[in-house]
């Protein structure tokens, strides 16, 4: 799947969780949420996601009113073997483990005033959902009214029981489709077919209202609440046993999970307030399988480069039916002496990401003997393009990567603007405007855009004046950027803003010093190697001319570089717990950075303050404090400490 398909998948999926029907879990949409943040950092899909820009910016979401959640409903750490769980556990250095089943549902937050259940709020973004409590009554597992006066909110996952999914709705691809679509029907019908199972609750104003995560999950059973088995272990190693059993016997639970939840044993709720919290992990099972036919190869095209993808005989996997799988590039291909009619085995990446992963052994073993290989009309070899289809000029094939080497081929000159206004994020400058004025020749190069005038704009289809005066003003409006930002909106092949800050860290953080160093000194930087420095090189030298150009024009400007060597919180480092009363905890930290300070998210050795309202209270991260000497101060002495930093600073 290439980029842009991984950004189009991501905004469909998180359309149809809005409009009612819900096509993945939460945990699949996270990880393609990862993929996207590991292989394309600065898209601009991860900052709308969950913010205005994503279009839900009304008061309710598919007719049911929008809410926030008691505590934000972040995305867990995952393990997907043992490696990854072993290096989890060994950071923690916890006694003991609490185990859950990792459900495969539809997250939810029950709310709760004095006792009473006032709303019911699906996870939406994180921090607001839909308000869907009219259907969530009538679930089974759902406690209306508890027998005391309790504040707070109660976390589970909706799902549907194999027998119901059975008997009713076959038409859905599985249990999952079918309760994310029956949750959010707006005439409820359907709603007392699912089942909340709850695993987690926090008291409103009180951290301390539960202090273990046993204690937790006691205190929902008694209350009459349906609870996720939990188990306690005292080893990684168990966990790692417990998880083998559960694998083998999943198929013969009532509901689906598709993992373990792993859990400090200790609760730590400011922990669980984090977008990510740490004391907690999801360890899945591992990869399922499915063999199929490859009958094609599609060959994707993005920017310079061309990327294979397998078409197969439709296969069920994971719950759902896969028909194409990547292939990654053609040193895959040879690799595996993939032909067309190999039997392939096929994988989903994070579970969602169907890969081809390699030919069957048996046909392997096959391949290798001519005296039991399939006949030749059952196999035929795989033609790898040698010449670009829009500029006819031949292929580097590269092993790792097939790309075409034209420097003014069309079709990397146009990907290249497409990159331009993703990176900057510029409002109203759409993929089809830009390939319009493309295809007229108004536009060739980055620089051309901040040449354009509203009367030009205003004769393309669908635009007219205002519309016109739109797009100019949100293309000429001066704009700072960083240095690594601006690198990475000119396309440079693989080339992003995670790499070039690892770049600009090193040194090389001006125009002059990059375009002064060498493959070999930029291939020293830790992360970088051989291959990805001289593809700067080149790219450097491919774009100088436009690159230069956008500057001159003085509507973009690089953000001046400081030295924080200088500044007051110079080597000062801040960690928060729990939250602020007079800001919001990313405001705090971005005070802290202006001022050359640093921000960590876990209590470690050399901290210089932990931030917190509650500093005498026993969480684990005030006790790891003492125990290492580290200063805790509250609020108020933050804030004076801010205010008296930044009149030195402003001095």
């Amino acid at each position: 799947m290439t980029i842009k398909e991984l950004e189009a998948t991501i905004l469909r999926y998180q359309e149809a969780y809005y409009s009612g029907e819900g096509l993945v879990s939460d945990a699949e949409f996270d990880a393609l949420w990862d993929e996207l943040s590991r292989r394309k950092s600065d898209s601009p899909v991860l900052k709308a996601i969950g913010s205005e820009r994503t279009g839900h910016d009304h008061d309710n979401i598919d007719g049911f009113p929008k809410a926030r959640h008691i505590i934000p409903m972040g995305s867990q750490e995952k393990a997907a073997n043992e490696a990854d769980f072993f290096s989890w556990a060994k950071k923690l250095s916890l006694s003991a483990f609490v185990v859950q089943f990792k459900l495969d549902g539809a997250s939810l937050e029950l709310q709760y005033e004095k006792g009473k259940l006032i709303r019911a709020v699906t996870r939406g973004d994180g921090i607001t959902g839909a308000d869907i409590t009219p259907n969530v009554v009538k679930m089974c597992g759902v406690v209306h009214e508890l027998d005391l006066s309790w504040t707070g909110g109660v976390r589970g996952e909706v799902v549907m029981f194999h027998n119901v999914w059975h008997e009713k709705y076959t038409a859905k691809a599985n249990c999952r489709n079918a309760a994310n679509g029956l949750m959010r029907r707006k005439d409820g019908k359907g709603a007392q077919d699912l089942t909340l199972i709850s695993y987690d609750a926090s008291a409103a104003g009180d951290d301390m209202f539960f202090t273990t995560e046993t204690a937790k999950i006691a205190w929902l059973e008694e209350r009459g609440f349906y609870v996720s088995p939990s188990c306690v272990f005292n080893t990684a190693e168990e966990v790692i046993a417990y998880r083998t059993k559960i694998a083998k016997e999943r198929s013969a639970l009532p509901y689906d999970i598709d993992g373990l939840v792993v859990k400090d044993p200790v609760t730590d709720a400011a922990d669980l307030r984090k977008t990510r919290p740490e004391r907690q992990i999801a360890f899945k099972f591992e990869l399922e399988q499915a063999v199929s036919t490859l009958r094609d190869i599609e060959w994707s095209e993005s920017g310079a480069t061309y990327t294979p993808i397998g078409i197969i005989d439709p296969v069920r996997l994971a719950g759902t039916t896969v028909k194409r799988a990547n292939l990654n590039n053609p040193a895959t291909i040879r690799m595996m002496g993939l032909e067309i009619g190999s039997r392939v085995i096929i994988v989903k990446r994070g579970e969602i990401i169907p890969k081809i992963e390699g030919i069957m052994i048996e046909d392997m073993q096959t391949y290798k003997n001519d005296t039991l290989r399939q006949s030749s009309d059952s196999l035929f070899s795989i033609t790898i393009p040698t010449v670009c289809g829009i500029c006819g000029t031949a292929l580097v094939d590269a092993g790792s990567r097939l790309y075409c080497p034209n420097t003014a081929c069309p079709k990397r000159l146009l990907h290249r603007l497409e990159k331009w206004a993703s990176v900057l994020d510029i409002a109203e400058l759409g993929t089809k405007l830009i390939t319009q004025l493309f295809e007229r020749g108004r536009i060739r190069q980055v620089s051309d855009l901040y040449t354009l005038e509203i009367s030009e704009l205003a004769e393309y289809e669908r635009m007219g004046d205002l519309s016109a005066a739109k797009v100019v003003r949100n293309i000429k409006t001066p704009r700072e950027i960083t240095f690594p930002v601006f690198i990475a909106g000119f396309d440079i092949e693989g080339i992003g803003e995670t790499i070039m800050e690892k770049v600009a860290g090193a040194g090389f953080n001006t125009l002059p010093k990059l375009r002064a160093a060498s493959a070999e000194e930029l291939a020293a930087i830790y992360g970088l190697g051989d291959i990805t420095a001289q593809t700067i090189v080149d790219g450097l030298a491919e774009t100088a001319a436009d690159m230069d150009a956008v500057l001159a024009n003085g509507i973009i400007s690089l953000a001046r570089l400081r030295d924080t060597a200088s500044l007051p919180l110079a080597g000062k480092s801040f960690c928060f717990t729990g939250e602020l009363n007079s800001m919001k905890r990313s405001e705090a930290e971005a005070q802290i950075k202006t001022l050359g300070g640093t921000t960590k998210t876990s209590v470690v050795k050399g901290l210089s303050y932990l931030v917190t309202n509650t500093p005498e209270s026993g969480s684990s991260k005030n006790k790891k404090a003492k125990n290492l000497g580290i200063d805790i101060i509250d609020e108020t002495a933050f804030l004076d400490l801010l205010k008296t930093q930044l009149s030195n600073n402003d001095q």
